[in-house]
C-alpha cells in the first residue's frame, strides 16, 4: 500500500477512539500554554482553589458559552457533576420517579439497556417501550412513534448509540417527559433543548476531558425531587450550588470551557453539523458502494459520530485494524458486541482523518477483496 501522510501538527496520530474522544489541537496548545499559571493568577487550574473567583469565573463562562451553543432557554439550569453517563443512569430515577410511579425506556443498543438495568435497582418500575435487540440494535424508531403509558414519570432514550453505531437523528415532538442521554453527539448537530425536560452528557466523547458530566435540566423539575436523597445525588443541591457542593472535576470543566469557545469560533453547532454531514458521508458512501465493506445501522438510523462496519472474515479485520495502526490511524477496533471495526469521528477528529482514512479502505480492498 502507498502509505497514508498524516497532516497533524505535533506529529499526531489520526485518533477515531471512541471515549476518550479527540481534542481540538487548538484547545490542547492553550491547555499547554496555560497549565503552569493560569490567567496571571501564579498557580495552575489544578492547584486552584474551587471557591476562588478565578474558577467560579471558569463555571461561569462554561455555563453561558454552552447555553449560547445549544440555545438553552432561560428556565433551565446547566450543571457540571461527576460519575459520568452511568451515574445518571441511576441519578435520574432517584431524583424524577416518584414513589409508585413508573418510566418508559426505549432501548436501541448497550447504554440504554444499561439504563433500563440501573433503573431497576431501587425497585421502582421500568417498563421497556422498544427494543432493537431482535435485530442487534441496528435502528432507532422515529420518536413519535413510540408508545408511552399513561402517567409514566418520563420517556429516556439515547440519543446516539455509541457502541452500535445508531443515532434517533431528531427530537422529540415536544409532548411529555422526555430525557436524553446525549453523551455521544451532544454539539454535533442542532437540538431544539425545549423538547427535553432533561439531557445529560459525559464530556469525554465530544465535549471535553474524562471526568465531568453535563446535565441540562428544566428548572421546573427541581420540585419533583423528593426529600431526604444522599446531597451528592440530589439535584437540587447541585443547582443551589452551582455545581460548586463539592470539589468538581476543574480540570475537565476547564478544558470543556475551551471547547465551547472553540466551537463557537469555528461558526458553533451547525457548522459542526456541516462537518459532521460531510465526514460522514465519505465513510457511508464507500461502505454502500463496495461489496468488502457492511454497515452495521441502517441507513435511516445512521450514526454522524460513530461510523460502525464488518469485513467479511475476522482474520482479514485482524488485518485491517493491523495496518491501519502501522498508517498511524488508532481505535478502530469495533465492541465486542457488534465486531468488525468502528470509526469515532467526533466533532474535533478533522476531515483530513477521515479522508485518510477512507483512502486506506479502497487501498485495503483492492488488496484483498
Amino acid at each position: 500500500m502507498s502509505g497514508v501522510k498524516t497532516s497533524l501538527p505535533y506529529d499526531r496520530a489520526f485518533n477515531f477512539s471512541a471515549g476518550p474522544g479527540a481534542l481540538p489541537v487548538e484547545v490542547l496548545e492553550q491547555v499547554r500554554d496555560e497549565v503552569m499559571n493560569y490567567g496571571g493568577t501564579g498557580v495552575s487550574i489544578m492547584e486552584m482553589s474551587h471557591r476562588s473567583k478565578a474558577f467560579e469565573a471558569v463555571v461561569d463562562n462554561a455555563i453561558a458559552d454552552i447555553k449560547a451553543l445549544m440555545g438553552i432557554p432561560d428556565n433551565y439550569r446547566v450543571l457540571f457533576l461527576q460519575g459520568g453517563a452511568s451515574l445518571q443512569f441511576t441519578m435520574v430515577p432517584m431524583n424524577l420517579r416518584r414513589t409508585g410511579e413508573s418510566i418508559d425506556l426505549a432501548v436501541t443498543g448497550s447504554w440504554g439497556k444499561k439504563a433500563v438495568e440501573a433503573a431497576k435497582l431501587d425497585g421502582g418500575q421500568a417498563q421497556v417501550i422498544f427494543d432493537a435487540k431482535g435485530t442487534n440494535y441496528d435502528h432507532a424508531p422515529r420518536l413519535a412513534e413510540l408508545t408511552r403509558h399513561d402517567g409514566a414519570a418520563y420517556t429516556h432514550f439515547t440519543s446516539n448509540e455509541t457502541i452500535q453505531g445508531v443515532d434517533y437523528l431528531h427530537d422529540p415532538d415536544g409532548t411529555g417527559m422526555w430525557i436524553c442521554d446525549m453523551s455521544s453527539n451532544i454539539l454535533s448537530r442542532k437540538v431544539d433543548v425545549s423538547k427535553y425536560a432533561l439531557i445529560y452528557a459525559g464530556a469525554q466523547k465530544n465535549i471535553g476531558p474524562a471526568g465531568a458530566t453535563l446535565v441540562i435540566m428544566r428548572e421546573d423539575l427541581l420540585e419533583r425531587i423528593p426529600e431526604g436523597l444522599p446531597p451528592m445525588l440530589d439535584y437540587r443541591i447541585h443547582a443551589e450550588n452551582n455545581s460548586l457542593y463539592n470539589t468538581p472535576p476543574c480540570w475537565s470543566i476547564y478544558v470543556c470551557g475551551l471547547v465551547f469557545k472553540h466551537v463557537l469560533k469555528m461558526g458553533g453547532v451547525p457548522k459542526m453539523e456541516e462537518l459532521n454531514e460531510r465526514k460522514a458521508a465519505l465513510l457511508y458512501d464507500l461502505i454502500d458502494s463496495s461489496d468488502f465493506y457492511s454497515g452495521h445501522a441502517q441507513k435511516q438510523s445512521r450514526s454522524r459520530m460513530n461510523v460502525t462496519f464488518t469485513l467479511p472474515t475476522d482474520e482479514l479485520t485482524t488485518a485491517f485494524i493491523s495496518g491501519a495502526k502501522e498508517q498511524r490511524m488508532l481505535e478502530l477496533k469495533g465492541h465486542r458486541s457488534v465486531g468488525g471495526c468502528r470509526a469515532s469521528i467526533y466533532n474535533a477528529v478533522p476531515i483530513e482523518a477521515v479522508t485518510a482514512l477512507t483512502e486506506y479502505m479502497r487501498e485495503f480492498e483492492a488488496k484483498h477483496g
